[in-house]
């Protein structure tokens, strides 16, 4: 059977093949060319190469990913693969090059940046994995606990405790049958990452003899790890936010050209060599790579105040877990997905799978290492005993589905796998909107998918509501936030007056003599100082520390009033929410981008989780990567959409067409009779 591609209204790509290892070779022919520029720029920041385009202001990264050692990491992890999978993946690869030519010629970037597309090798796709996951659970967090020991004490660790400004989480929810219209489950939900232009996930379709799936593939990586329905059974996944990366503190010393690290059990060799990171319009850039018996160094090395070095499961296990992607694509039932999920590595997600016989499915699926309780916190040292890794957390938790199953990253389900986890908001508002109705349909889940119910803004009015003595001004602004319905939505004055108090509050905090030692990041890289930066730690704690009282010092009354004061100093906010709070993407292109983007609803803490850092911008940089429901009565009754479209290429019909409905919650029809779809030429 020859490769077809196939489109629908939206320019969804539909690939149908006569094997497995056709499809996905069609599959990496079809993200070349329809996601050239997007692919090629996770290629380079998979081997650390991005300054080399992009200017000085990507040598932290590139830094990171060579000392990271992640291109090396993703060649062992692809040289431990069963042969089957290893043949999937390189015919992946194959077709990614063979597409990668004429894919750059339709990308204005690749002229814009002076870039040539180049060659992609086996392993290249887990590398793309792993450079989207290094950062994912958030271990420069145990740096911030580290400060936070160190000017407030080792008690104020938990002070903070919240989801980070970079951590990345989602909502998921399943409803069973006896909840449903049709008598058959519904599971649906959104990821919520950086919005990147393009965007990280691309709606696809793929058919062959062995297997017919649609769901959310990440260009660049082959199959559909996250989100897909194979017609009998569907999967999705949430971010369960556990704790699977250490940091060490390593005592380094040089001999001779040599150096050698101190473990346990006295000092050893370490590796090491020397790497030059080339820099468009600047010098190159050399960086010494060293590992220790603990991990590669990613901080610091000899001769410096410290050294810190990285573990994490797959550069321990050789093993990132990519065996799971044939499996699922494969699976036909809630117990195939189960046992496709008993091999994923990274990361560690909550999982959901329905399927059309009544199997259900709620668990973790991951590797979490055994460990001393010091590792999940902080920085632990390198020559202690007691700190190695002793194996595997197994089995990883599961829990039965009545009615529905939520998670939204909150302490449940993955609590002993974690330490951080989301506040219970967004979790607790989807329970209590799923439980309003028996009779749901899968175009009934816009509705939650776009709630912006903020409940954590009790704490801040709990403490607004006490204050007395105030002037005619500030009483009147205090009144009119106690009357507000507590919806963050687009057209609201009161979201906004609300988010200019919250702004003052954070911003009063970070400037307590308190909290005056954590002000200034310490010397560390600047790629871990989002999660260093005071005021962010502020903003996403703000509820806990308004709350407890638990700062020395701080009296939260006199706080909050003064933040009244300068909100109404000011002069109270006329404009609506959505004029402030607007969409702020990545895009990796050379020099800055001027563009007006929309306007969004939503906060952080809304199940519309449409992320803005409050006392530093009402800017959203993160929020739903896509939306989906996932229809078990008849997979044609399914929806989804992704924040631009389904093209990575500027100018494209389908570029950015899906943005408007994405804004408003509107969702796609996910279109699997190949009668409805039109056939694209393309020689492969």
């Amino acid at each position: 059977m020859s490769i077809e591609v196939h489109r629908d209204a939206w320019g969804i790509p539909h690939l149908r093949a006569g094997s497995p290892d056709e499809l996905a070779r069609a599959q990496g022919r079809n993200a070349a060319l329809d996601r050239a520029w997007q692919i090629e720029v996770e290629r380079h920041r998979s081997q650390g190469t991005t300054a080399a385009f992009l200017g000085p202001g990507a040598v932290g990264w590139d830094r990171l990913a060579r000392r990271s050692r992640l291109d090396d990491t993703a060649r062992r992890c692809f040289e431990g693969l069963d042969a089957d999978t290893a043949a999937w993946v390189t015919a992946y690869v194959d077709g990614v090059n063979s597409g990668l030519a004429a894919g750059a010629r339709r990308a204005p970037e690749f002229a814009a940046a002076g870039l040539a597309p180049g060659r992609w090798r086996p392993w290249t796709p887990l590398g793309v994995w792993l450079s989207h996951h290094i950062l994912f659970a958030g271990f420069p967090a145990k740096l911030w606990r580290e400060e936070v020991a160190r000017v407030l004490g080792p008690e104020a660790i938990g002070l903070f405790a919240a989801d980070g400004p970079a951590t990345s989480g989602s909502n998921g929810w399943l409803v069973t049958g006896d909840r449903t219209a049709t008598g058959a489950p519904v599971i649906a939900g959104d990821p919520h990452r950086f919005i990147e232009d393009p965007g990280i996930y691309q709606q696809i379709h793929l058919n062959c003899p062995d297997y017919d799936v649609v769901g959310l593939a990440v260009p660049g990586v082959p199959g559909i790890a996250h989100f897909g329905h194979t017609g009998t059974v569907a999967w999705a996944i949430t971010n369960a936010m556990a704790d699977y990366q250490d940091l060490y503190d390593e005592r380094l010393r040089r001999r001779g050209t040599a150096v050698e690290a101190l473990g346990p059990d006295g000092w050893r060799p370490a590796a090491a060599h020397t790497e030059t990171i080339e820099v468009a319009g600047g010098d190159p850039v050399d960086v010494e790579v060293i590992e220790t018996d603990r991990g590669p160094v990613v901080i610091g090395g000899p001769g410096e105040p410290r050294a810190i070095s990285l573990r994490c499961p797959p550069r321990v296990s050789e093993d990132l877990g990519f065996a799971t992607l044939p499996a699922l694509l494969r699976a036909t039932t809630v117990a195939d997905v189960d046992r496709a999920f008993d091999h994923w590595a990274e990361p560690v997600n909550v999982v959901q799978a329905a399927d059309t016989s009544g199997g259900l499915l709620h668990r973790a699926a991951g590797r979490v290492p055994l460990r001393h309780h010091d590792n999940r916190l902080r920085v632990v040292p390198a020559w202690e005993p007691g700190h190695a890794w002793q194996g595997w957390h197994a089995p990883m938790p599961r829990a039965d589905v009545d009615g529905t199953a939520v998670m939204a990253n909150q302490r449940g389900l993955a609590a002993p796998l974690g330490i951080e986890f989301a506040p219970p908001h967004r979790a607790d508002r989807i329970r209590h909107l799923l439980d309003a109705s028996r009779q749901w349909s899968a175009g009934d889940m816009a509705a939650v998918h776009t709630d912006t119910h903020l409940a954590s803004a009790g704490p801040l009015l709990d403490l607004l509501a006490g204050l007395d003595g105030l002037g005619p001004d500030a009483a009147r602004l205090r009144d009119r936030l106690l009357r507000w319905d507590r919806r963050m939505d687009a057209g609201s004055t009161d979201a906004t007056v609300y988010a200019a108090l919250r702004t003052a509050v954070v911003r009063r905090f970070a400037a307590h003599p308190a909290l005056e030692g954590l002000a200034e990041p310490p010397a560390y890289p600047e790629i871990f100082l989002p999660w260093l930066a005071l005021a962010p730690r502020i903003a996403f704690a703000l509820e806990h520390l308004l709350r407890d009282g638990l700062l020395p010092g701080v009296d939260r009354v006199a706080l909050v009033r003064a933040a009244l004061d300068d909100v109404t100093a000011a002069g109270e906010p006329t404009v609506p929410w959505g004029e402030v709070h607007r969409l702020a993407p990545w895009q990796s292109l050379p020099g800055e981008t001027h563009e007006e983007w929309p306007g969004l609803s939503g906060d952080h803490d809304c199940v519309l989780s449409t992320s803005s850092v409050p006392g530093v911008t009402d800017h959203s940089a993160r929020g739903p990567a896509a939306r989906y429901v996932w229809d078990l009565a008849d997979r044609e009754n399914s929806l989804w959409v992704v924040p631009f479209g389904a093209s990575g290429v500027p100018g494209d019909t389908h570029h950015r067409d899906q943005l408007p409905l994405w804004l408003r919650g509107g969702l796609v029809p996910v279109v699997t009779d190949w009668r409805n779809l039109t056939e694209e030429r393309d020689d492969v």
